[in-house]
């Protein structure tokens, strides 16, 4: 085992800390680059808004099931080396899904997913294995620079689509240069062969979590965000362009709306474990996208700002609900058990949203109940929120 610390200023920290926030930067803009193309994506093979919708929930459905596959895959193969497979993965996914027929654009879509899906499990754990003293603070970065590539894909998507004048698989296909630079830089990091990290033991728990409530509660608080923020994902362009925006203004406030969520990621981690309990932050995210959600509906024309508002508090709420696992786990693992449960849970709860999303515009004509919709599972989630964010362990 190694262990590195960011005051190392030795090549080989320096390289690896690049390699990790290189690789987080490719694990959601391939997704939410999709969102501002789908309008010519649904128009080029006829697809009914649910058809579009799963081009969102399979990459959902493939982080639920795939999610449990990686820990034993990197013990017997290696951290470093499974990693580096991932991001080949992810870009023979990108590749394919912009091959321009629907089978291959639904197959590269699983692809994107399960190859999302294993560097999801195991960046984490690398982080807490080189750098555990610093957990927090590189956990915040790492949401950043996940979020900003996000953020930044959507609003180019497609300006990029006008400049390549190639359609728009050739748009889709230019989000490959994340993960080709990530695993380029992550070269280095082959000559290691570990096989252990925290939260990647391949044995059972000795206290089941799936028989907890509280186990639930994170789960589910995951599950909601997720559901809300993916369907954002997946509709939000389409959204905007139904209310007579064009299709790079609509681009454009998708990326607005992403790019909020780095304002919780740089505040919000460095206080959390300073916190004694997390439950007026777990009301108060989900209540201001609830606030953003009443705006778009009650005042469209400021759309930006209520925008921002849905957008910082979902990537709040997506930051509590990753750092649960751990402030609400009494032990290493339990912790390791906790993330794997909320993760299947969670993501599978969330791999509904973008679906049945797209079937109620379908059946109301507009977009008025899916947003009404969304609403009322923020309010939902704000009085979860006030029992998973007590100070609580499982196993204490």
């Amino acid at each position: 085992m190694r262990s590195l610390q960011p005051a190392d200023t030795s090549p080989r920290a320096a390289l690896l800390i690049a390699g990790i926030l290189l690789i987080a930067a490719s694990l959601r803009a391939p997704i939410t680059t999709l969102g501002p193309l789908l309008e010519p994506v649904r128009e080029n093979f006829a697809l009914n808004a649910s058809q579009a919708g799963l081009l969102t929930t399979l990459p959902l459905l493939a982080f639920a099931l795939v999610s449990p596959l990686a820990p034993p895959v990197a013990h017997r193969f290696g951290l470093e080396r499974v990693l580096f497979a991932s991001l080949v993965l992810l870009v023979f996914g990108i590749a394919l899904r912009s091959a321009g027929t629907v089978s291959a654009l639904y197959v590269g879509t699983c692809v994107i997913g399960g190859a999302i899906a294993i560097a999801n499990v195991l960046l984490p754990s690398l982080l807490k294995r080189d750098f555990p003293h610093h957990v927090a603070k590189l956990t915040a970065c790492y949401a950043l620079a996940m979020i900003s590539a996000a953020g930044i894909a959507s609003a180019l998507a497609v300006p990029l689509d006008h400049a390549l004048d190639a359609g728009w698989p050739a748009s889709l296909a230019t989000v490959a240069v994340l993960p080709i630079f990530a695993a380029l830089l992550w070269l280095p990091q082959l000559r290691f062969r570990t096989i252990t990290a925290p939260g990647l033991s391949t044995g059972a728990s000795s206290s089941s979590v799936w028989r907890k409530s509280l186990a639930w509660q994170v789960a589910g608080y995951l599950g909601l965000t997720c559901f809300i923020y993916f369907a954002a994902i997946a509709w939000l362009p389409s959204i905007l362009q139904d209310a007579g925006l064009s299709s790079a203004r609509a681009g454009t406030l998708h990326g607005w709306m992403q790019l909020a969520g780095t304002v919780p990621a740089l505040l919000l981690m460095p206080l959390l474990h300073r916190m004694p309990d997390q439950r007026w932050i777990a009301f108060a995210s989900p209540a201001l996208s609830a606030c953003g959600l009443a705006g778009l509906l009650a005042l469209p024309a400021w759309g930006p700002l209520w925008l921002f508002a849905f957008g910082m508090g979902m990537g709040s709420a997506l930051i509590l609900s990753l750092a649960f696992v751990g402030l609400r786990a009494g032990s290493q693992q339990i912790a390791a058990s906790l993330s794997g449960m909320s993760q299947c849970v969670g993501y599978l709860l969330a791999a509904v949203g973008p679906t049945l999303v797209g079937f109620l515009h379908e059946a109301a004509g507009n977009w008025t109940m899916p947003l009404a919709a969304c609403l009322l599972l923020c309010l939902a989630m704000c009085v979860l929120g006030l029992s998973v964010g007590r100070a609580v362990l499982i196993g204490k």
